[in-house]
């Protein structure tokens, strides 16, 4: 008896639980409105929003400021006397950004906020609010802001029909989110501090799978090097591809990285010092790509030199040719940098590389430098 009874006590429990929990059935969301998300990437960091789209529906002319009002609002319904639009229909449209961002200059932390909008003519207060579950505005509270900023609104030629956000005038780091309806534009700018982001990146992935490989340190500081940023870390981070337990290599990959640093923080005389070390060891792609950086730096006799070397270790390869085209050029030998490029076309592996070629000969032939 006391089995039963327990049985019938464990089901009633769990029929209780299924009704207490049970949903309807998923079907398209209602009133003509429809479901969407959006995610882009500034930088490093990842940008989402979730949002209901409703439709213009013939109602062009009665949107902004009819069926959207004006300034907040007593919606009649819910707590809040002085609501934003919602940004959208239905429920909460909301945006998230995986690390700390700025939004029209001011500073907004990393997290998921319910997005809303306060409309007036010419423009609106985009408000971040730290409530990201509610329903609408109709519960909303100013003291749950994260942060408001006003922008200007911008008028449409063409009509959008269904609501919608775009990711418009993107860069590295920075986009403006724009929300677009009917003949309205309403633009706020994001700016990520990619630097900053970038770095704070390497060290947690350093510290995973990821480091356990001499390739992931170079790479780390080289990206410093490139920006001229954390140079005593990168100094630390290249020491590590050379010598760290396991992983370090002793190869012109990590010893360039670590002359580089070195030189960019205004000690040459050591980074030569670790560079006589790298040079014997660099296969000849890289060989030529360093040369070529010394170019750039227009280090023009030590260019020369590093093809004239790499073209004695591998004679004849087209690599070398247009290395030993290159740095006659650079040295104004226009006559013998002519004879090397025309060796270098004959073993041109592709059209690209034919067209490339063409291109340095007929420099070389007018007298100009092909770098």
């Amino acid at each position: 008896m006391k089995k039963i009874t327990h049985f019938l006590l464990l089901f009633l429990f769990i029929a209780q639980v299924i009704y207490l929990n049970a949903q309807s059935l998923t079907t398209p969301a209602g009133g003509g409105n429809k479901k969407a998300a959006v995610t882009e990437w500034i930088g490093l960091t990842c940008v989402t929003l979730h949002y209901d789209r409703p439709g213009v529906k013939g109602r062009e002319g009665k949107i902004w400021g009819q069926l959207v009002p004006y300034g907040f609002q007593d919606l009649g319904f819910g707590t809040s006397k002085a609501a934003p639009w919602r940004a959208g229909a239905s429920e909460n449209t909301t945006i998230e950004f995986s690390t700390d961002v700025k939004v029209e200059g001011k500073d907004l932390a990393a997290g998921k906020y319910g997005l809303f909008i306060a409309l007036s003519e010419g423009e609106a207060i985009v408000i971040f609010s730290k409530n990201n579950s509610s329903w609408g505005s109709f519960f909303y509270k100013p003291d749950e802001d994260a942060l408001r900023v006003t922008v200007k609104t911008v008028p449409l030629t063409e009509s959008v029909e269904r609501l919608k956000f775009e990711f418009l005038d993107q860069t590295d780091n920075a986009a403006t989110i724009a929300l677009m309806w009917e003949k309205l534009k309403i633009p706020f700018k994001v700016e990520t501090d990619l630097i900053k982001t970038q770095l704070t990146s390497f060290r947690n992935e350093l510290r995973s799978d990821k480091g356990f490989q001499s390739q992931a340190w170079v790479q780390a500081a080289n990206f410093c090097v490139e920006n001229n940023v954390n140079l005593p870390e990168a100094l630390e981070w290249a020491d590590y591809g050379i010598s760290g337990v396991f992983i370090g290599q002793k190869n012109f990959q990590t010893l360039s990285a670590k002359a580089n640093v070195l030189r960019k923080m205004g000690k040459t005389t050591e980074a030569e010092e670790i560079m006589k070390q790298a040079l014997p060891l660099a296969p000849m792609n890289d060989l030529h790509q360093y040369a070529r950086g010394l170019l750039r730096q227009k280090r023009y006799k030590d260019a020369y030199e590093l093809f004239k070397m790499n073209y004695d270790k591998n004679p004849n390869e087209f690599t070398t040719l247009v290395g030993m085209a290159r740095g006659y050029s650079a040295m104004g030998d226009y006559k013998t940098a002519l004879e090397f490029a025309e060796k270098a076309l004959v073993k041109a592996p592709d059209a690209g590389n034919k067209a490339s070629l063409s291109d340095m000969i007929s420099k070389l032939k007018e007298g100009k430098d092909v770098n």
